[in-house]
């Protein structure tokens, strides 16, 4: 039951996200005024923004990202961008520790300032190397057509306005959020089993093996994934760089609606593999940094 209830609390707080980005892709994509943001998804400061919301501790902006993403509406480097800030409920613990561990104060700070330069850094790089293929739309529709067929493939014709903005994304957020919520079940099951104290363990090893661990760990879309990195990093079991690398690819539940679209399946699995990789190097950078520098944490 506690698995259950946990499973539901979890998918529950990432619904309201869901909902709100399926309202805002309908509204885009229908020449209303609220079109006029996606020249910030699509403009120049789109790495930086993904970026910033990526920092906040909640991974339902990483659920918004890729189901913009999907939709062709922000391109791989912004998306990159918010996956790589992203760090769920890590700032969260090191906050609630701060006051009795000085180990947790003194990370906060290096730790944001380390994932937002890497988040924008491979955001801008991703953007200038790989081909803008993101699908651009007028920001308004001629009207008086028999038929309108927008980015999402369908015709809105004769729809009313409660029809198109309300229901149609209530029901594409619900069948994404029953998605999201069998997943949590089955991953809280297997978290049950095999036990936190167990995954912890298996994270102690050298401060250069560490970061392949940690940022494998770092990529189950559950919560318990960020709790268990941080958690391990405040009691002394891995290195500050190893801590990076594992919360560079905590992307949370936005994994998750990336690779729901078997479609793309290939490009999704680049894009994981990518941020796999990245996170790993960073961790071993900042761990070297750190012991040539003296810095034991």
């Amino acid at each position: 039951m506690e698995i259950v209830l946990d499973a539901l609390k979890d998918t529950a707080i990432v619904f309201p996200f869901i909902l709100i980005i399926y309202m805002l892709i309908e509204l885009m994509e229908n020449g209303t005024t609220a079109g006029k943001s996606r020249r910030a998804l699509q403009g120049p400061l789109a790495p930086l923004l993904g970026s910033a919301t990526g920092l906040v501790p909640q991974c339902g902006f990483s659920v918004m990202a890729a189901k913009l993403y999907d939709k062709g509406l922000i391109r791989t480097g912004t998306i990159m961008a918010v996956f790589l800030a992203t760090s769920d409920e890590a700032l969260i613990i090191l906050l609630v520790n701060s006051p009795l561990s000085a180990h947790s104060a003194q990370a906060i700070l290096p730790l944001i300032l380390i994932k937002l330069l890497v988040a924008v850094s491979v955001g801008y790089l991703v953007n200038a190397i790989v081909p803008d293929k993101i699908e651009r739309i007028p920001l308004s529709h001629t009207e008086g057509s028999e038929a309108c067929s927008y980015s999402c493939g369908h015709s809105h014709e004769g729809k009313s306005s409660v029809k198109l903005y309300i229901v149609e994304p209530l029901l594409h957020a619900l069948k994404v959020t029953a998605f999201i919520l069998m997943v949590n079940l089955i991953l809280g099951f297997i978290i049950s089993e095999v036990g936190e104290d167990k995954i912890a363990s298996a994270l102690i090893g050298g401060k250069y093996f560490q970061p392949f661990i940690t940022a494998a760990v770092g990529l189950i879309p559950n919560c318990a994934s960020s709790t268990v990195i941080t958690e391990t990093f405040v009691k002394g079991g891995i290195t500050f760089g190893s801590c990076i690398a594992g919360l560079c690819t905590n992307a949370g539940l936005g994994l998750v609606v990336l690779l729901k679209n078997t479609k793309k399946i290939k490009r999704n699995i680049l894009l994981v593999a990518s941020l796999y990789a990245i996170s790993v190097l960073v961790g071993i950078v900042v761990n070297v940094i750190c012991a040539a520098a003296g810095i034991t944490v």
